[in-house]
């Protein structure tokens, strides 16, 4: 009987040991995937992009990016202020905190929708990445 409740207790440790094994792969992978990253994108820098080469695919490119940051920020509005008439109905203290909640997250995805495009510009242009080179994602 102690033999079976032992096995037991060693194989809970072994799965314990093996969930925090597995919650640290990803980390290590991310890690992995973002060094390959910045050496991988050395040789790719000395190389034509074939999206500059394209007569009107810059242009393009920058125009839909800045439509949709424009409809991003437009949405951002209309959320905010439909959240705002629905939390001034609204009596149950939960549901406000919830309506709260989501202006906050639709706040940081229009921040974050804003921020992307120049961080990439200014980040690409310093790591020579050739898409950065002849397209500006900066929406204004």
């Amino acid at each position: 009987m102690t033999q079976d409740s032992t096995s037991s207790e060693t194989s809970e440790n072994r799965a314990d040991n093996q969930s925090t094994v597995v919650s640290k792969v990803p980390k290590q992978a991310v890690l992995t995937v973002a060094l390959l990253t910045l050496f991988a994108v050395q040789p790719a820098a000395a190389q034509t992009s074939a999206v500059c080469s394209a007569d009107n695919l810059p242009s393009m490119i920058e125009g839909f990016f800045q439509l949709t940051t424009g409809l991003g920020i437009v949405g951002l509005a209309v959320v905010w202020q439909a959240d705002s008439l629905v939390e001034m109905f609204t009596l149950n203290p939960e549901q406000k905190k919830g309506l709260k909640r989501h202006k906050r997250s639709a706040m940081k995805s229009a921040v974050i929708l804003v921020i992307l495009g120049p961080l990439y510009t200014v980040a690409g242009s310093m790591m020579g990445l050739p898409l950065a080179q002849c397209v500006d994602l900066v929406p204004w």
